[in-house]
């Protein structure tokens, strides 16, 4: 969704179709994110530090409101005709709320024959997230495009690296350091505060005050509070009716920090902490004030969670970059690094293959895309040996659906 106003600012004016929840989320996302790459742009302006002269923003707050008037809500499951002879049906996928693989019934004629059917998987989930239903069966299709972000690999067991993130969280209290975690504002955080929470509750890391640095999550936690009051069963699980009060409020130390003034005074922080802030791959946003504070002392831990992609200054970190480069200068970086790729919520390489194998018909095609091209390549031979005549295809490759 995220190209959404660059698109309405090149003069798209159709109807954008996606679940509602996904809708709830772009309205909130589409503004913020135009506005920090405005802030990021000025910011650049005044520093000199840009590549480009003078530093814009891929679109402006003017052409996410744009995007975000051209939103239709569809619910999960319900077929919904969005051109002629095209009928789209959300499936969903598991991976964060709203999420979901989208199914098309392509008719060009009046004949069987003219008609063909594609599904997109999207990101799909591993049916272990402690909100979120995993990934439903979608209806059978002759052509399938099927993510493979993990699709050379598979994730360790949940319960070893929960216990890892419980480590690095006690041996930085003790060394009196700070844990710094870039998270996605959309899911990531909200994991993240559960997780925390169970790890408290239980004891197995001090209780520490827990920041949240970021107004997108804040206002993210607001629509998956919604949902969870909702129960809707293909959105979210239903609360426990011995569920605290607020399933995200680690050990009744959540400080939320909206504002530049809140996020600012965590610079003052000496006593063990956990600060939580975007963006994900440390791309941008409040997060690089952190870094750039945090990461030249050995009594600090950065964690990254899930994963990195490569040119992402969070795709550095976890390759072990000695320094890094972030708001015009050069960062040493002394922190402890983890990666923890079991608080990930994509599904693995067994899931991705789960996935395909468990459609009600075997596709004529099976296409591997959104992936790094080794990830692509290991799914697809994965599922030739299964027999199923997967491709990963070329950019700008031109094939035929019927």
């Amino acid at each position: 969704s995220g190209w959404l106003p660059g698109l309405a600012r090149d003069g798209f004016a159709g109807p954008v179709f996606a679940t509602e929840a996904t809708c709830e989320l772009c309205e909130i996302l589409l503004p913020d994110a135009a506005h920090l790459q405005e802030e990021q742009a000025r910011f650049a302006n005044e520093r000199g530090f840009s590549k480009h002269h003078p530093a814009r923003p891929l679109y402006t707050s003017e052409d996410a409101d744009a995007a975000v008037a051209l939103l239709r809500g569809v619910e999960f499951d319900h077929p919904i005709e969005v051109a002629d002879g095209i009928v789209a049906r959300f499936v969903p996928a598991g991976h964060i709320l709203g999420s979901a693989s989208v199914h098309l019934t392509i008719t060009d004629g009046d004949t069987d024959q003219d008609t063909t059917t594609l599904l997109v998987s999207g990101d799909l989930g591993r049916g272990n997230h402690p909100l979120i239903p995993g990934p439903a069966v979608p209806p059978a299709a002759k052509t399938v495009l099927v993510e493979s972000t993990y699709g050379d690999s598979t994730h360790p067991p949940e319960d070893a690296e929960v216990e890892e993130f419980a480590g690095v969280v006690s041996g930085t209290a003790k060394r009196g350091g700070i844990v710094l975690i870039p998270a996605f504002a959309v899911d990531r955080t909200e994991v993240l505060l559960m997780v925390l929470r169970d790890l408290m509750a239980t004891g197995r890391i001090p209780t520490l005050p827990v920041y949240v640095d970021s107004p997108m999550a804040l206002r993210v936690l607001g629509v998956y509070r919604a949902a969870m009051r909702a129960a809707n069963p293909l959105e979210c699980h239903p609360v426990p009716a011995d569920a605290p009060h607020d399933l995200f409020d680690p050990g009744g130390g959540l400080h939320e920090c909206p504002t530049v003034e809140d996020s600012k005074s965590l610079n003052e922080l000496t006593a063990p902490a956990i600060i939580i802030s975007a963006s994900g791959m440390a791309t941008g946003g409040r997060v690089l004030h952190h870094l750039a504070r945090l990461l030249p002392h050995h009594r600090n831990s950065v964690v990254l969670c899930g994963f990195q992609a490569a040119g992402t200054r969070g795709r550095s970190l976890a390759d072990g970059a000695r320094s890094i480069k972030m708001l015009g200068r050069y960062v040493p970086v002394r922190a402890e690094i983890d990666v923890l790729r079991s608080l990930s919520v994509h599904a693995d390489a067994d899931g991705l293959h789960d996935w395909i194998s468990a459609l009600p018909e075997a596709p004529d095609t099976v296409f591997v895309v959104h992936g790094e091209p080794s990830a692509s390549a290991a799914l697809a031979e994965r599922l030739v040996d299964d027999d199923v005549n997967a491709v990963v295809p070329s950019q700008f490759e031109v094939v035929r659906l019927d």
